[in-house]
């Protein structure tokens, strides 16, 4: 098996300590940037940064579907861990401030597969997940 990893990154014009506020926020903010790629989205502990607990259905494509239970640690300021307690994947989410406006980063690994299927998981999956969180970071953006 081999780590796969997956990320996007964009700057927003918005103060780091807004953009931060929202990503944190899993239960107004992060509803309304999600894509339709993420399906019965439901916090179901907490629901502010450190402590939070949520649960959603990641359609990566038509035929891929990935039940996340997430749990959100802290493990520096702007920076927002989900580790998903039913796989491998840990997601980061980080938020740098860049003057005025903010540099916000997703980042998510995974032990991939082995043999050929391993193959094309890292090959395309990566591409597949960066297209999904562009679109998220769009609707951030746009929120902020």
């Amino acid at each position: 098996m081999a780590k796969v990893t997956a990320s996007a990154e964009r700057t927003i014009d918005a103060p780091a300590d807004k953009v931060r506020a929202l990503v944190a926020d899993y239960a107004e903010t992060r509803p309304k940037i999600l894509t339709e790629h993420y399906r019965d989205y439901e916090v179901v502990d907490g629901g502010t940064g450190a402590g939070t607990k949520a649960k959603w259905k990641l359609q990566a494509t038509s035929k891929r579907v990935r039940d996340v239970a997430a749990s959100v640690s802290e493990p520096e300021a702007g920076t927002l861990v989900e580790t998903d307690a039913n796989s491998s994947m840990v997601t980061t989410w980080t938020v740098r401030p860049a003057g005025e406006r903010s540099v916000v980063r997703i980042e998510t690994t995974w032990q991939g597969a082995g043999g050929i299927g391993g193959f094309f998981e890292k090959t395309f999956a990566p591409g597949g997940l960066r297209r999904i969180y562009d679109g998220v970071l769009g609707k951030l953006a746009e929120l902020a």
